[in-house]
């Protein structure tokens, strides 16, 4: 069939061989050590028929992990352990770039032994998180000082640097979902600050361009994109103008360059959610990329009205390794979801997910 999302495309010096591209998804199976090993390697080649890969969120520090098994890249361990994954990845013909991350106050110090860190002392409201001593509501976290500032772009940075010495294609920058750049970012949080990195827009947004302008200056600017999600509440968080905060965003990301700006939603298809995509459209200039409940037909639509040039696919990815080949014949059937392997454990729910025969 003819089809918009499986023609190429070149996102800064990414050249993407259709539109369908791999969200960053959580799997958490590097376990303790956040080192990856050969199961993860086996899980992100079976997906390389996709135009990119975006690993699941990436720890730039030791101490901050979040999900008990994530994988990290904050040391020469880790980054050896993902050059596997790269080295796979690029052996199936894909392209694989690296999501880094730092969760901000959306974890715990039963976790990590220390006080989580935030723009403010809020902590996540009626909310709890797992934990090695049980599920434990989330706790207040500590307000960084703005001389620890340039230490946390710092760590960016060297994520950068290790991702390119694993052999990544390129980073993006979380500043999504309510983690450390997003609680600068979204004024719900980050609400009483007196300093560059609080009050205005501005200074709200400094955070993610100075880490942004960290990594750029690792990979260059056409390897390096971003995520943001104005609308998304997760992580209790929203923003008193979200229509503003993704204009300015996406002005200085275009300004910059960059490979490609991912906008993430809840649901591509509501009225708010399509008014904020049409806001990103107008702003930046580069390549757009959406996420959020879209099936083929939906990104197909997406991508041939020019409201998006590439499609984020989560859920269907993990269950459809092959999604690409779906897609290109059109009528193939879709494998369900196995919720419960979504997090931690093997092979099961993880790189077993049939293929098509022939």
């Amino acid at each position: 069939m003819n089809s918009t999302l499986l023609t190429p495309i070149k996102a800064g010096e990414l050249s993407l061989k259709n539109r369908v591209v791999m969200a960053p998804l959580t799997r958490v199976r590097a376990g303790p050590t956040h080192v990856p090993n050969p199961l993860m390697a086996e899980y992100y080649s079976q997906r390389a028929g996709t135009g990119l890969i975006m690993t699941e969120c990436t720890m730039v520090a030791a101490d901050c992990c979040a999900f008990l098994g994530e994988g990290g890249i904050f040391d020469q361990a880790t980054a050896t352990g993902w050059r596997q994954v790269t080295d796979a990845v690029h052996a199936a013909g894909g392209l694989i770039i690296m999501q880094i991350w730092h969760p901000g106050r959306a974890t715990h110090s039963a976790i990590n032994g220390v006080q989580p860190i935030s723009s403010s002392n809020k902590p996540i409201r009626n909310e709890s998180t797992h934990t090695p001593k049980g599920k434990l509501p989330y706790e207040a976290p500590r307000p960084l000082k703005t001389e620890e500032m340039p230490g946390i772009v710092e760590l960016f940075r060297k994520a950068a640097e290790r991702a390119k010495s694993a052999g990544f294609d390129g980073v993006q920058i979380h500043g999504a979902h309510g983690y450390l750049v997003d609680q600068f970012l979204r004024d719900s949080v980050n609400d009483d600050r007196t300093d560059q990195y609080g009050g205005s827009l501005i200074n709200r947004a400094r955070l993610l361009l100075e880490v942004t302008d960290a990594a750029i200056g690792v990979f260059g600017a056409g390897r390096v994109a971003i995520r943001i999600s104005p609308l998304v509440p997760f992580n209790d968080m929203s923003d008193s103008d979200p229509t503003a905060l993704l204009t300015y965003v996406a002005q200085q990301m275009s300004a910059r360059h960059i490979a490609f700006f991912e906008l993430r939603h809840a649901q591509h298809d509501r009225p708010a959610e399509v008014a904020l995509a049409k806001v990103a459209r107008e702003h930046f200039k580069g390549v757009l990329m959406l996420n959020g409940g879209f099936d083929q037909a939906s990104g197909e639509q997406a991508v041939a009205t020019g409201l998006a040039d590439a499609i984020v696919y989560g859920k269907l990815i993990i269950a459809n390794p092959d999604l690409v080949e779906r897609f290109r014949l059109g009528h193939a059937p879709l494998n369900p979801l196995r919720m419960e392997s979504l997090y931690g454990g093997g092979a099961a729910g993880y790189t077993d997910y049939p293929m098509l025969m022939g």
